[in-house]
């Protein structure tokens, strides 16, 4: 039976994986554009976002600076955080 802690743990390790992901996804990309080579596709960078990795996303961009121009990325990934915070908040709440 998965005791609660661990299903928090779990949930906690799979965020920390995902958010990383996404900002080294947003580092990857940026040094490839840099030095003309094979890109990471926008829906990959995307998915990554609606996966759960929408902050390390948003961290890469503005750490990197890259994306920031797009408005697929300035404004969407920004509104996937958005719909994702009010989803946990709804989860959370049906929970208690």
């Amino acid at each position: 039976m998965w005791d609660g802690n661990i299903i928090r743990m779990s949930l906690l390790l799979y965020a920390g994986a995902i958010n990383l992901t996404g900002f080294t996804l947003m580092y990857i990309d940026k040094r490839r554009a840099q030095h003309h080579k094979w890109r990471v596709r926008e829906r990959n960078l995307l998915a990554v976002a609606v996966l759960g990795g929408s902050i390390g996303s948003i961290a890469g961009m503005q750490i990197f600076h890259h994306k920031t121009k797009h408005p697929k990325f300035y404004i969407g990934i920004p509104t996937i955080l958005i719909v994702q915070v009010f989803i946990l908040i709804g989860w959370y709440l049906k929970l208690r």
